[in-house]
């Protein structure tokens, strides 16, 4: 993609079908906006009145985000089938986008938490590029806090990631970049929007018949069988979530347009020590650390967990090839239902349940082929296939929550020679559901990022509590098992 001024030609660019479907989901109570809380220790950005120096910010992000041209992209939509594309937005103006303000004394992670809840209920707005940034001073212990929120519909986790990249740097002597000069390219016009966009509904059938039809019997065969087990994924990811899961009180008829945040910070050798005793992955770890924790705060709400039998979480897998993600900046992503054993009291019992259920998806594969070959066939009939399928879907309740981790480097970064000291994301609510959660690693840490539903989760921050309750409960069930091995060893 040229960025430069000398591009004359009308530009546009089309909204997958995945991407587009987090617009559609959008309304007056759920918006549609991934995020995070991003600290930092002021370090050489501090003014002399004890600020942060924002317009040193605000060049530098705008020189970086050359690198991220949607960041200086807006919705356009096209005429009569009414699907979204990118344009460049004409009237940019950085200081709309990265924004300035302070916490009253003292400054306390109590306040900017209550803040950043603020924030992330407000929506974006769609007649600019859907990004903001919230330079936050004041925060205690001589640091700021940059609030971040961008709309699903142009980044997953790995791609914001990738932003995060462009802005941050291991190294704490960072050079300010020379900024290039930008200018927007022309408007696309009606009738090259809606010609468009009908060659690609036509034409992508036709050159997936064409290539089937050119290719070797071999290849047309593994190409078959590739449909053929996205099919049947698709039809286990439809049985599956047409179940419908057990209400609790984390379920909702229809949520609060506003948001609390909460966050966490754990060891992630801790983590480590966990899944070396137990087996399995990392997100092993998280999702027993969850059933734990849930069954503490719902036990305390006065829920009868035996009666909680379909209790099933969304796990977002991300489907971006290995060093795609600062070129591919959309949604990549694919989804599976995780049932947690919420029934079941016995945490080691639950933790080989969860094991089990996870390599069993991931084995089989077929929940993750199957929301790629909807999404596939949803961008050829139009992104409102994919966003009426999943609009149906959420009226069965088919996940009780959404858990959501994204990897993140393991030395620590700086911003214009700013520390970061924690990263918190925060994933968005849907439907029915009354919390998220997010989790990011950073830095030998595992940092988490709660969001909940104003009216239903005002005590959100026992279950950060019951978090880390459940954190100790693993960690001294590994340190027996540890015991016992090097007993027989």
């Amino acid at each position: 993609m040229n960025e430069t001024a000398t591009d004359t030609a009308p530009f546009f660019e089309r909204l997958t079908a995945m991407d587009a479907t987090f617009l559609e989901l959008e309304d007056e109570h759920a918006s549609m906006h991934v995020g995070a809380v991003v600290l930092f220790d002021v370090g050489p950005l501090a003014t002399p009145e004890g600020g942060v120096d924002i317009a040193r910010l605000r060049e530098y992000i705008e020189a970086v985000i050359t690198k991220v041209p949607r960041y200086r992209q807006r919705l356009h939509i096209t005429p009569v089938v009414k699907h979204p594309v990118w344009v460049d937005d004409h009237h940019f103006n950085i200081q709309y986008h990265v924004r300035h303000t302070a916490l009253p004394k003292p400054g306390t992670d109590r306040q900017l938490k209550r803040l950043a809840g603020r924030i992330f209920s407000q929506r974006l707005d769609r007649s600019r590029p859907l990004w903001e940034f919230w330079v936050v001073e004041g925060v205690d212990e001589g640091r700021f806090a940059l609030i971040a929120k961008a709309h699903h519909c142009m980044v997953d986790g790995m791609s914001g990631v990738a932003l995060m990249a462009a802005l941050l740097r291991m190294n704490a002597s960072q050079k300010m970049p020379q900024s290039k000069p930008w200018s927007p390219r022309p408007l696309p016009g009606k009738a090259d929007l809606l010609r468009a966009e009908v060659k690609h509904r036509v034409g992508g059938p036709v050159k997936l018949w064409q290539k089937l039809v050119g290719e070797s019997e071999e290849a047309a065969a593994k190409v078959w069988d590739e449909a053929g087990k996205g099919f049947d994924g698709l039809m286990q990811t439809l049985s599956v979530g047409l179940k419908g899961t057990t209400r609790t009180s984390l379920s909702t008829t229809l949520l609060d347009p506003f948001r609390r945040f909460d966050v966490l910070d754990l060891d992630l050798a801790g983590i480590k020590t966990v899944k070396n005793a137990f087996g399995g992955k990392v997100n092993d770890v998280v999702l027993a650390l969850v059933h734990g924790a849930l069954r503490r705060f719902l036990s305390r709400r006065g829920i009868d967990l035996s009666g909680v039998q379909d209790f099933k979480v969304l796990v977002p897998v991300s489907t971006r090839a290995m060093g795609k993600a600062n070129k591919d900046i959309g949604n990549s992503v694919a989804l599976m239902l995780v049932k947690l054993p919420m029934a079941e009291s016995d945490t080691a019992t639950a933790y080989r349940a969860i094991v089990a259920e996870t390599q069993a998806l991931k084995s089989d594969g077929g929940m993750v082929a199957g929301s790629d070959l909807f999404e596939r066939l949803g961008d050829y009939a139009g992104g409102n296939l994919v966003a009426s399928g999943a609009s149906l879907a959420m009226k069965f309740r088919p996940f009780n929550l959404v858990v959501t981790n994204v990897p993140g480097p393991p030395m620590p970064l700086y911003l214009l020679g700013a520390k970061v000291s924690a990263i918190h994301p925060m994933v968005p609510l849907l439907g029915h559901t009354t919390l998220g959660i997010a989790l990011f690693s950073y830095c030998g840490r595992l940092q988490f990022g709660f969001t909940g539903d104003w009216a239903a989760t005002d005590d959100l921050h026992l279950l950060v509590e019951d978090m880390q309750a459940a954190f100790k409960e693993l960690l001294a069930l590994a340190a027996e098992v540890h015991e016992a091995k090097a007993a027989t060893a």
